[in-house]
This record gives structure tokens, C-alpha cells and sequence, in this order.
């Protein structure tokens, strides 16, 4: 099963090199165990875009976003047997930032692919009605 781990913050900065290091050999032992498929930071919001539809008109802006409070700042995608599993990597992760980035907050999102045969799924309503 397909995961993606999605790393939010509110503070902007680039990690400490200690936290780089960490996070480094995370991700090595990751990739040989075949368990880590991918993963990045992203660049701040100023090297961005969003596309949106609103009111069924289609508008693009250039970040950075004003009203942007929290921020993508990397992901993770991850081949693992349980999401259990995949909480188990986020929480290991976000103690990487604990012990190496004091005073830095934020949030690792865990999320499974959508995959055939999930498609109740995303339906709020499929339990109400089986």
C-alpha cells in the first residue's frame, strides 16, 4: 500500500544541518530497505502558483500567498503494509525535528493512495447506505 507523509509548517526556514543530516540517513535506510519511493522539499511559496476554481472561472496567482498560514514544506511517498506503519515513519520523522530543531512546529499528514477497490472511500456516504 502507497503512502504519502505531507509536512506542514507555519515557520519558513530551512532545516539545521544536524536536522539535514538526520533526516538524510532516515531517508537512506528507507530507500535501501525499498520502503521510500520518493521524497523532497519544496521551495518557498515566492517560486509557486496556484490554480483555482471558484464561482466555475478558472484563476491563477503567483505565490507567494498572503494568506498562506501553513506551508507544504516537503513529502515523502512510501510503499509500506499498514498504516500503522506509516505513522510509525511520521512519528520517527517529526522526532528528528524535535531533537534537532528546537522551537520548530508542525504537522505530518499521513495519507494512503487511492487505489482500485477504494472507491467507497471517499464516499461520506457509502457506510449510511450498505
Amino acid at each position: 500500500m502507497r503512502f504519502m507523509s505531507i509536512v506542514t509548517s507555519a515557520h519558513h526556514m530551512a532545516p539545521t544541518p544536524e536536522l539535514a543530516e538526520a533526516m538524510g540517513k532516515l531517508a537512506d535506510r528507507e530507500i535501501k530497505a525499498g520502503r521510500m519511493l520518493d521524497t523532497a522539499g519544496l521551495l518557498p511559496l515566492a517560486t509557486g502558483a496556484r490554480v483555482t476554481i471558484k464561482d466555475r472561472k478558472l484563476s491563477i496567482v503567483d505565490g507567494p500567498f498572503v494568506e498562506a498560514k501553513e506551508v507544504i514544506g516537503g513529502y515523502a511517498i512510501f510503499e509500506l503494509q499498514s498504516k500503522e506503519e506509516a505513522v510509525a515513519l511520521a512519528v520517527e520523522f517529526m522526532q528528528l525535528h524535535k531533537d534537532f530543531m528546537p522551537g520548530w512546529e508542525g504537522t505530518c499528514e499521513v495519507r494512503a493512495y487511492f487505489e482500485p477497490g477504494a472507491e467507497g472511500i471517499c464516499d461520506p456516504l457509502a457506510e449510511a447506505r450498505a
